[in-house]
This record gives structure tokens, C-alpha cells and sequence, in this order.
């Protein structure tokens, strides 16, 4: 047994640790469990949808062969343990990447189905799953089902946004998408107010491809931002472009205090803000600082100190999105708390493949805050009645606390969901929302 924690770092707590070495061993060892377990990849579930506190965990990180690619059509099969990064490096020189990826690309195939990801490009290309043609699906009986959204779409309807729950990722075929570079065209745009956040985005989804807004969410500050909004770059546009240089930054310890705090955050964000006006505008930006800004400071959750973090990520109908936006943040203000990473963007019209999956029309808020305890809870729960009350719902893959009757309320699919569930599978997450 060894202490095993998300990203989130609110728990340590011992787990038994298997790993799974290879496509043709996995399957055994599932079946072999004496108790029930569940995958982990790279452990960046903010709460404890990938942890199984005294129970097993199967670390999915040795499967990572790719298996095949067809360069005219653009369909990759891969293991699951493959990191999203590993793709994007190597395809990209080779004009393809992949249409969705989330805020870090440091997770696993796997993962990012079982979470089905969306990235700041929903509104044009969806969620993950929506790229998903099939995958393999190893059960706890020892069965393997192999699913897609025309071979037992019911199983693939299960296990795309699934939590990890119906079973074992084993490798999948994912289809990438043509790309001339990994150079964005990009443009930055200060807004004072939240209405002036909806007119941006909604003149934007029909000529960027990707939007995306960092929101101030302190004092009287709250609800001023920046919308940054991309297209790619096209071939030759960054001729004279060199490649940003790889940077080495790193949390390297555990602060005694969360660095996040009531004295650091005003200046932090107010700083933050007109750095960003002042550099506001067109500009053309590599792929990476701009889709994963945070990757590039390694063990950056470090920075919350030795309590751990939460994050709180909701998403709410578009027509009551500014009421339910501006009450959270009126919210957070008198809390007299706050979020550096405070992210603000609207879902397209269109509906998840997967019946868990967390994207829905509307506008999704992102979070993160220190843990100050029973404070930081009650804050949660205020939150809470305003998303319940605009029909909204929040991502269980960001979850460390969500109470289970507003789980089964934005989860409308969960009964049917219930009956694809591997019995020999049960997480932190599922005990506490599912009951097993």
C-alpha cells in the first residue's frame, strides 16, 4: 500500500497499486482483483473520481504504444495510457493533431474518454468522444467489449464521459484532424463586465474556432476579463516564427501557507489583468502556451500549500448563463475569497455522445480555490443552490464534494447509465455519489 493523491491534493490516502504493463496482461489482472478497483492514469481528477481510498488501483500509464496510423485518413489507434502531449508532438510536424484536447495535455487517451474532455473549441468540434470511432473495454468477468458509435452504441454511450466506471480502457481509434501547423492566430480582448463577455463570445463562435475567457472574481473587480479567441495559423503564416524555447519552470515545494490567499490575490489578479491589456490585440501564438498555459510549470498545484486544493466547475443553460454567472461571483466576492484561475466560456449548441458526460448547451465557470475547510465548503454549498436552481450541473471529474442529490439531478441518464457498471469498479467518487 502507498499514499496515492489527485491533483487536487486534498487526500493522501494508501492504496494498493497495480499496474497494468501491457495490452495482453491487463485483462487477467482485472479479473484476478480479490477487491474492487479502478483505472488511474495520470492523476490529474482534481478530487477523487481516479482514487479508490484503501481500495486497488490499475495505473494505465504502461499502455502507451501507438498502434497504428492511416496518413490519408487520419485515424489513430493507440493504447490508452498514451499522453494527449505524445500525440500532438508527433503528428503535429506531420499535419495532424487532435480536434479537442482540455487545459493540460498531460493525460491519457483513457482518461480523456472516460471524462470525455472538451477544450475551448466546443462550440465547433464538441467534446472528446465526439472523435472517438471505437474502443476496447476490458470488464472485471473478463470480458472484452469492443464498442463505437455504431457497434454497441449503448456501451460506447456508457463509457464515453463514464468515470472510469464501466470497465477498463484498453486502446481505442481516434480520428485527428488535418492542421497546417501549430501556429494560432490570436486575438485578446479586455471586457469590463459580464454582458460584454456574452457579446464577445457570441460574435465570435461563427468565425473562431476557439474562445475562451480568464475572469477577475475578487472584490469589486469581479467580472472584468479577458476573451481570448484563435483560429490556426495558415501554412507559412509563421515562416519567420521560431519555436518557443522548452521552459523548466516547477513549484519545487509545499509552501506552509496556500500562496493563494486573501493579501495575494487582489494584486495578483489586478496585475495580471493590465499586463494582459496592455498586451492585448492580434497576435500569432504556438499551440501549447496558448491551450495549456499552466503545463509549463511542473507540480504547479504545489502552489496551494499543504491542505490542497478544490476546483469548482459548473456549466448552466444559456439563458439564465449571466443571472447564474453573476450570482456565483457576487458569491465568491462576499466570501471575500477568490480564484486566480477563474476560466469563463460558453458550450455549443450540440449534446455529449457519452450519458454522464458534463458538456451541455450553456456557459461553463471553472474555479479553483484554496481549502480553507468548513468556509471554503459553505461557500460550495451557495454555489451550489444557484446552479441547482438555473437547471445546471457540475463536472464530477473536477468534483471532490458535490452532494448526490445534485449529481442525480444534472445527471438526468443515470439510471440507465447504472446499468453498464462493472460491479468488480468502484472509486472514492462513485461511493460517495452512487452509494457503491
Amino acid at each position: 500500500m502507498r499514499p496515492v493523491s489527485s491533483w487536487g491534493r486534498l487526500s493522501a490516502d494508501a492504496h494498493e497499486v497495480v499496474p497494468l504493463p501491457d495490452l495482453k496482461t491487463a485483462p487477467s489482472l482485472l479479473r484476478g482483483a480479490q477487491a474492487p478497483g479502478v483505472a488511474h492514469g495520470m492523476g490529474r481528477s482534481y478530487g477523487d473520481e481516479c482514487l479508490n481510498p484503501g481500495g486497488l488501483l490499475w495505473t494505465t500509464t504502461g499502455l502507451d504504444h501507438l498502434i497504428g496510423f492511416d496518413p490519408e485518413t487520419g485515424r489513430l489507434e493507440c493504447e490508452a495510457g498514451v499522453l494527449l502531449r505524445d500525440i500532438q508532438r508527433l503528428f503535429i510536424p506531420r499535419g495532424w493533431m487532435l480536434p479537442v484536447t482540455p487545459g493540460t495535455q498531460l493525460v491519457t487517451v483513457g482518461g480523456a474518454i472516460a471524462n470525455d474532455v472538451h477544450g475551448k473549441n466546443h462550440h465547433a468540434a464538441g467534446s472528446f468522444g465526439d472523435h472517438v470511432h471505437k474502443l476496447s473495454l476490458a470488464r472485471t468477468d473478463g470480458e472484452i467489449i469492443e464498442c463505437g458509435p455504431d457497434l454497441r452504441p449503448e456501451w460506447f454511450a456508457a463509457t464515453v464521459g463514464g468515470l472510469g466506471l464501466t470497465g477498463v480502457i484498453l486502446k481505442t481509434q481516434l480520428q485527428l484532424r488535418r492542421t497546417a501547423g501549430p501556429w494560432l492566430d490570436t486575438e485578446t480582448l479586455p471586457f469590463t463586465e459580464l454582458a460584454e463577455f456574452f457579446r464577445l463570445s457570441d460574435e465570435s463562435e461563427a468565425t473562431w474556432e476557439h474562445t475562451v475567457s480568464w475572469i477577475d472574481c475578487v472584490g469589486r473587480a469581479a467580472g472584468r476579463g479577458l476573451f481570448m479567441r484563435a483560429n490556426p495559423a495558415a501554412r507559412g503564416a509563421a515562416a519567420d516564427q521560431a519555436l518557443p524555447r522548452a521552459k523548466s519552470l516547477a513549484m519545487p515545494f509545499v509552501p506552509p501557507v496556500s500562496l493563494v490567499n486573501r493579501a495575494s490575490l487582489p494584486a495578483f489578479n489586478a496585475a495580471y489583468f493590465h499586463l494582459k491589456v496592455w498586451r492585448a490585440g492580434r497576435a500569432l501564438a504556438h499551440y501549447e502556451p496558448f491551450f495549456y498555459p499552466l503545463d509549463s510549470i511542473s507540480d504547479w498545484n504545489r502552489m496551494y500549500g499543504p491542505k490542497g486544493f478544490y476546483q469548482y466547475q459548473s456549466v448552466v443553460p444559456r439563458e439564465s448563463g449571466l443571472d447564474a454567472t453573476k450570482a456565483m461571483l457576487d458569491e465568491i466576492a462576499r466570501s471575500g475569497g477568490g480564484s486566480f484561475l477563474a476560466v469563463l466560456k460558453t458550450f455549443g449548441n450540440r449534446y455529449p455522445v457519452g450519458m454522464l458526460s458534463f458538456p451541455q448547451p450553456g456557459v461553463t465557470l471553472a474555479l479553483d480555490f484554496p481549502n480553507l475547510g468548513e468556509r471554503t465548503l459553505k461557500l460550495f454549498e451557495r454555489l451550489d443552490a444557484i446552479v441547482r436552481e438555473a437547471g445546471g450541473r457540475i463536472y464530477a471529474a473536477k468534483d471532490a464534494r458535490m452532494p448526490r442529490d445534485l449529481f442525480e439531478a444534472g445527471y438526468p441518464a443515470l439510471t440507465e447509465f447504472s446499468k453498464f457498471r462493472d460491479p468488480g469498479i468502484s472509486s472514492g467518487l462513485s461511493r460517495r455519489l452512487m452509494g457503491s
